[in-house]
């Protein structure tokens, strides 16, 4: 099988740019299944059942969450009403929406997609690692699925490499998402599952993780407290994970990071 999982998707430069790029790259990387982090993707703070709509018929598959999921108010009444939208699975119980979902994959195929989110730096939320651990209970790779894919949304680097190494051997792949920047740590872990730390944004990097500077550093230098992040609008690099699997088990057999457009060096799968 083969996957892709998209980084953030920040505002309608990251947007503009994912949906431009996915119907050619679904035919050139021959992709069974796409997977896009679309929490920021309302001008920076959430997401809409319009965007879902426009990521959906670009060619994306699942969209991820994280903790900007309920910025758009909107959203709340939507997610429960679109399988397709994750929002993280370690959240409050009762919270709208699911946070893991079995989706069907060309050829009778099917892949379970989790999307966890961290603790460390985070708001306070249940333990992301009982919840993965729970969920892979009820679905065994290579047995009840083909594939399955952990998002896990957190701001620790090491957080995030604890999950890979919880779930080594149980996933095809787990990624991380938050960070907006890609880590040069694509691999396959000992037991077969693949991993990177994070697979950075789908944003403007000349920027402060896809906002425009003066904000943030306004508020880093004490100048302004409070000041409402603005996207910003230059060409947009789309960052993204690729995956092969074996058929028969469900492992990574390759892993490669992708970037394409935009200010930083380009990497593709050969």
């Amino acid at each position: 099988m083969k996957a892709l999982f998209i980084g953030d998707i920040v505002g309608r430069a990251g947007r503009d740019a994912v949906c431009e790029a996915m119907p050619g790259w679904r035919q050139s990387l021959d992709l069974d299944f796409v997977v896009a982090n679309g929490e920021n993707a309302a001008g920076g703070f959430g997401i809409t059942g319009d965007i879902c709509a426009q990521f959906y018929e670009a060619g994306i598959d699942v969209i991820t969450g994280g903790n900007h999921t309920w910025d758009q108010q909107d959203i709340i009444a939507y997610i429960d009403g679109d399988p397709r939208l994750l929002r993280p699975i370690n959240l409050v119980k009762g919270a709208p929406g699911r946070g893991a979902g079995v989706f069907e994959v060309r050829g009778g195929r099917r892949a379970l997609i989790i999307n966890a989110i961290g603790r460390i730096f985070m708001d306070p939320v249940g333990d992301p690692f009982a919840a993965v651990r729970d969920q892979l209970a009820k679905v065994r790779l290579g047995a009840g699925v083909d594939f399955i894919l952990i998002d896990m949304h957190a701001d620790a680097t090491s957080e995030k490499s604890a999950m890979g190494v919880f779930a080594d051997g149980k996933a095809s792949l787990v990624v991380g998402s938050h960070s907006h920047v890609p880590t040069a740590d694509a691999r396959i872990l000992p037991g077969g599952t693949g991993y990177q730390t994070d697979a950075g944004m789908c944003g403007d990097y000349d920027s402060v993780i896809g906002m425009e500077k003066d904000g943030p550093l306004n508020r880093f230098l004490g100048r302004v407290k409070k000041e409402r992040f603005k996207v910003a609008m230059g060409e947009a690099t789309v960052c993204a994970v690729y995956v092969e699997t074996d058929d028969a088990t469900g492992l990574a057999t390759r892993v490669a990071p992708v970037r394409h457009g935009g200010h930083l060096a380009p990497a593709w799968p050969e």
